[in-house]
C-alpha cells in the first residue's frame, strides 16, 4: 500500500478537525469557525511538509573548486519552527551546524534546507538534532559534524508545568567534533551563548 493510499482526504482531515473544534467545547458552523477546518488543514499542509522531502537530496549538488579549504563551515542561528509529536505544540528554536569538509562543500542554503525539512515533521528536538547530523555525515563524508540546536517548547510552556523562558539545548557530534577537544571547542567558542532570542 502506498503512503497516498493511506493518507485521509482533505474531507477527512477537515472532518476530523471540526471533531476536535466541537470536542473543545465550541461550534464548527459558526461565522468566525466555518472556514477553520479547512485552515487547519491547509496550515498541517504547510507545516508538515518535511514528509514530502528528502533532506539528502539537497546535498548532493556540492564544489570541490574551494582551494582545498578544510577548516570548519559554521551556520550560526538557523530559525525552525517543529511541533513535537507528544503534544503537537509548538517548538520555535535555532539550529548551529558545522562540518569539517574533505575535498568538498555544500552551498550553505542547502544546510539551513535540510534543517527545515526535519524540522518540518513531528519531532523530537534529541531526535531531529541527529537527524540533522546523521544526513550531512551521510551525503557529505566530512571529518566530523557539529550540530546544537536550541529551542523552546510550547508542551512546556502554554500547558503541563507551564514554565516560560526554560530553553532545551541538544547537540550531535561526530567525528573529529567528538573525537578533538580543540575542534569541539573551535566550535562551541564559534557560536557563542545560546538562547532562542538571540
Amino acid at each position: 500500500m502506498s503512503k497516498e493510499d493511506k493518507t485521509p482526504s482533505q474531507q477527512e482531515a477537515e472532518a476530523a478537525v471540526r471533531t476536535l473544534i466541537e470536542w473543545a467545547g465550541d461550534d464548527p458552523d459558526r461565522e468566525g469557525m466555518l472556514d477553520t477546518p479547512k485552515r487547519v488543514a491547509k496550515a498541517y499542509q504547510d507545516w508538515f511538509s518535511g514528509y514530502d522531502e528528502d533532506p539528502n537530496d539537497y546535498l548532493h549538488r556540492t564544489f570541490q573548486e574551494v582551494e582545498d579549504y578544510d577548516e570548519m563551515v559554521t551556520l550560526r542561528g538557523i530559525d525552525f519552527e517543529s511541533h513535537c509529536e507528544h503534544h503537537i505544540a509548538l517548538i520555535t528554536g535555532k539550529a548551529y551546524v558545522a562540518y569539517l569538509p574533505t575535498n568538498r562543500v555544500v552551498g550553505i542554503s542547502k544546510l539551513a534546507r535540510v534543517v527545515d525539512v526535519y524540522a518540518r515533521r513531528f519531532q523530537v528536538q534529541e531526535k531531529m538534532t541527529a537527524q540533522i547530523a546523521n544526513s550531512i555525515e551521510e551525503v557529505l563524508q566530512p571529518k566530523g559534524v557539529g550540530v546544537v540546536i536550541v529551542a523552546r517548547h510550547a508542551c512546556m510552556t502554554t500547558r503541563g508545568v507551564h514554565k516560560s523562558n526554560v530553553d532545551m539545548v541538544t547537540s550531535t557530534m561526530t567525528g573529529s567534533f567528538r573525537t578533538s577537544d580543540a575542534t569541539r571547542s573551535e566550535f562551541l567558542n564559534t557560536i557563542g551563548n545560546l538562547s532562542v532570542d538571540r
